[in-house]
């Protein structure tokens, strides 16, 4: 996985949070969970293409 990747996988992940922190402060149920959702979001892509990289790799050597 490239470093790009990785990098809007977490800019994703912190603009959910921020999403959700607004939604806290606001009161604003639909804010909130969709900051949650986006964080879930960005979490699972990450994880499925480290577990791609970890199988490509396994099979290259």
């Amino acid at each position: 996985m490239s470093f790009t990747e990785k990098a809007k996988n977490k800019v994703e992940q912190m603009a959910g949070a921020a999403r959700e922190r607004v939604g806290d402060m606001t009161n604003n149920e639909s804010m909130r969970g969709g900051g949650a959702s986006q964080q879930g979001d960005a979490r699972a892509k990450q994880s499925m293409k480290d577990a791609g990289s970890k199988i490509k790799d396994a099979f290259n050597k």
